[in-house]
Order: structure tokens, then sequence, then C-alpha cells
């Protein structure tokens, strides 16, 4: 049976568009119909080809492997460890040729692939494709090595060398030469991938992504331990603003009675309201607050004489939340200095303006799902950005039953987190993002619940961040028609 693709872009008004004011135009909801089956499916045959869409992407795909991968080559499988090393040099039936054993770190591995090299001549071949597990930091080094001698180098997932390891004999027996015959083996019947060469500006890029998600974690958990100890000793002060960690005020007010209790806040009562303000002002610029909150300063002064909370515990907890309250504000300190490198880097890509233009996406925001993806521009479609993130719908049916799609949740689990957290942020201020999520929550047929409506905008963001990072045009642009958009997926 042949079908025809159809494509939506924003110039064509189509079921997925839902009218966000009665008295303005319509506003497109992205090209995506929620996590359901789409007009657009891999095994949709394209009319007049014979082939369907995921044919001729997974035929481009091999295509590519084969040019890393030639017969003409042999492969040298490495399964790589800090110290030893385990080379196997095999043809594409997985024939063993020679192996060898290495007692030296990635670092030093330059004369074992000279080795491989000249035993692979000796056997008639053209040259060697090396392939290895991305393990740690080691692939990147031997990668290095590789191209300094103008090998090809792919890399094996290593989900797939467990479950080879698994069908080679049904047991879960492992050895370092093992899995090295495994990696040959999985190289030669094409199932690897060409691993991403970052230039040095992605790379610091990626670094940074990685740092400032390390310091969010730690805010993060800095803050709960420190209600959790204020809950428990002195859960009075806590009543004294309702977002508590977000008033400066407040985390002014905090750190001047820790600071100074000796965990008794009891004592600084007798200071008087008016120096525990002084006080409480002198310690606001510390914390980025220029205009102080009396209601909230008074409320924190009055629970300064509060009894509840366990009495045998204050002391302690509360010297040990100071420590807390520091160390929290040390993370933020570390963290606004990340993310205006990460700015920087974007200002060097010329990349800010564009990815700001999208409504309530700061440029932080897109730094850090940038950071994660790396260049784009190695994505050739916005379908492949988001099965890289591990967003993309995924169907379970087979024969006449049908199933409920549901993300892959196959990919990058940072970049799905550095996504969703863009969406949330959008959400308020991008009607297109607003009444999308409402249209999928509260649609007749196929209802998404909350976190599905969120992972179905967040595929949708990174879509459209493909579209306007890699043909440079801004939203508005994008919304007019000026780039040429890609199918809905």
């Amino acid at each position: 049976m042949i079908a025809t693709v159809r494509i939506f872009t924003p110039m064509r008004r189509s079921k997925s568009a839902v009218r966000v004011d009665q008295e303005k135009e319509d506003v497109l909801l992205m090209s995506l119909t929620g996590l359901e089956s789409q007009d657009i499916e891999e095994d949709v045959v394209v009319q007049g080809s014979g082939l369907s869409r995921g044919d001729k992407r997974r035929n481009a795909r091999l295509a590519r492997l084969r040019e890393l991968v030639p017969a003409g080559n042999a492969i040298l499988g490495i399964d790589l460890a800090d110290q030893k090393q385990a080379l196997v040099l095999a043809d594409h039936d997985s024939q063993v040729l020679t192996r060898r054993r290495v007692r030296a770190k990635a670092w030093r591995l330059g004369p074992a692939l000279d080795w491989a090299r000249q035993q692979a001549r000796r056997r008639g071949f053209a040259d060697v494709t090396v392939g290895c597990e991305p393990t740690g930091h080691r692939w990147r080094v031997l990668d290095q090595l590789a191209v300094q001698r103008g090998m090809a180098l792919v890399c094996v997932q290593p989900l797939l060398v467990g479950r080879a390891r698994e069908s080679e004999d049904y047991t879960r027996d492992k050895s370092d030469d093992k899995d090295a015959v495994l990696i040959a083996r999985l190289v030669a019947q094409l199932r690897c991938y060409a691993p991403e060469r970052a230039d040095e500006t992605w790379a610091r890029l990626r670094h940074l992504g990685a740092r400032r998600d390390r310091l969010i974690t730690e805010a993060t958990a800095d803050v709960q331990q420190l209600r959790d100890l204020l809950e428990c000793a002195w859960p009075a002060v806590l009543r004294a603003s309702v977002r508590q960690f977000d008033a400066m005020s407040w985390c002014a007010a905090l750190a001047v009675v820790l600071a100074r209790c000796s965990g008794h806040p009891e004592r600084l009562a007798r200071l008087g309201a008016r120096r525990f303000e002084a006080a409480v002002r002198r310690e606001l610029p510390r914390w980025g607050g220029k205009r102080p909150r009396c209601p909230i300063i008074a409320a924190v002064f009055a629970a300064l004489t509060d009894p509840a909370g366990v009495a045998a515990q204050r002391a302690g907890a509360l010297e040990r939340a100071g420590w807390v309250l520091a160390d929290w504000r040390a993370a933020k300190a570390r963290l606004v200095e990340v993310e205006t490198r990460m700015v920087e880097i974007l200002d060097e890509l010329e990349l800010t303006e564009l990815v700001s233009s999208i409504p309530g996406v700061s440029a932080v925001g897109a730094a850090a799902i940038l950071a994660e993806t790396g260049d784009p521009t190695r994505f050739d479609s916005p379908r492949a950005l988001v099965k890289h993130a591990g967003l993309c719908p995924r169907e379970n049916s087979s024969g006449t039953s049908t199933g409920r799609c549901r993300i892959s949740g196959r990919g990058r689990p940072r970049l799905r987190l550095a996504a969703w957290r863009a969406v949330w942020g959008a959400q308020r201020h991008n009607p297109v993002m607003a009444a999308r999520y409402q249209h999928l929550t509260t649609r007749a047929d196929n209802p998404l619940s909350d976190g599905q409506a969120k992972a179905a905008l967040a595929a949708a963001l990174l879509r459209w961040l493909h579209v306007i990072t890699t043909q440079r045009v801004s939203w508005d642009a994008a919304l007019a028609g000026a780039g040429e958009l890609p199918a809905a997926a």
C-alpha cells in the first residue's frame, strides 16, 4: 500500500492549530500531536519510492558506517580499562586473526595501533578500523591516537555488548578478551556508531553544562537539608515567608540569626527589632537583595522566641544549618559564574540572540540544552535530535492489537532534563506552548497526563531549537515561514 507523508509547517493551518484567543489569529501549537500514533511514521511508505522514511534513514546511516568499516579493513576490538588493555584483531566473520594484551594507560596505546596495522596488512587487509566501548574518557584518548594515524574509530554501546555476551553462549560469563571479540563482531555487523567529535568551543560548553548540572543538584540538596534541619529544630522561622528560599530578606535574616545565636535564637531578641533589622540590611547585599522586605524581617524576629522544635536537637541542628546555608550560598555563586561563562560561549557561537528569541526561553536554558546536544548541525533532522534525547514516541503494538505510545526514554537523560526545565519556565510566557499544553491535557481523544504533555512540549522545543540554530533564523522568522521547517514527527 502506498501512502503519502503529510507535512505540517507553521504556515499551514491544520488540526494541530488551536485558537489561543478568540480575538486573535490561530497560533501554531507545534508540529506534534502528542504521544500517539502520528501522521508520519517510519513505517509509512513514501509514494513512488517503495521505501519508508525509516528505510531511507537506516540505509543512509548504514552507508556512512560502511565507509568507516569497509570490507577491506580488519577490525581491532579493544576492551579499554585503566591499566590492562585487551586487543583482538578480527576479520568481518569475527574470526580472530591475532590478539594481544597491553599493560599501559590509554595514552600509551599508540604502538599497539601501529602493531595492529602491521598485522592487518601482513594478512592482506588495506587498513584497520578501531572499535571500542565509550567508557569514561579513554575512548576520547584512543580516538585522538587513531586520528593521528589516519585510522577510523567507531563506538559500540555497552548495552549491546552485554546482550551479545548473553547471546554468545547463553551465560553471563565475562572477561576482557571475550568482550574485545564481541566488540569486533558488533562492529563487523555495523551495530556501532560514529562518535561525536566536538571542537574546542562545543567541548567547553559540554563541560560547563555538566558543571552546572552538578551545582544545581548540590544547591537543591542544600535547600532540602536546610529545610529538614529547621523543621526539626526551629519550625517557626519557616512560617516567616511563603517562598522562603526565594526571598532574599528571609535568607539574609536567617544568616544573621545562625551566625550570632550559637544555637539559641532567643538570645538575639535582646537586640530589639530595630537593631535586628539594621543587621539584616547590612547582610542583604551579600544575598543579591536590594530592598528589604520589612514584614518578612519582622516575622523572623518574632520567631526568635518561639519555643517550637525539638529542644535537645536545636543547638546542634542550627549550628549545622549555618554551615549548610553557607554551602548553599557558595553553590549559588559558583552556579552564576558557570552560567555566565555558558552565555559567553553562546555569544562566541553567535547563537544568543537566536535562542533568546523564543518567548520564555532564556539564554541559560538554551545553553544548557545545547551543552548536551553538542553542535546541532551534526543531526540531519530535528527528529534525530529528539531521538537522541529519548523523547521520541514509541508504540508497543503487534498484529491487530494496538498499544499506547510513550517516550522511548533511551537517550541522554540530562538532555531530557534540560529540555523539561526550559519548558517549565517557558510555559508561562510562551502562548504557543501554553495553548499546546492546554490542548494536549484536555482533548477528548487520548488526553495526556501532565508529565506526558510536558514531554511532548520538550520534544517540540528541541525541534524548534534545531531549526533555529541550524538555519540561523529567529523564532518569529521561523513562525513566518522564513526557514524550511522539518516534517512533523
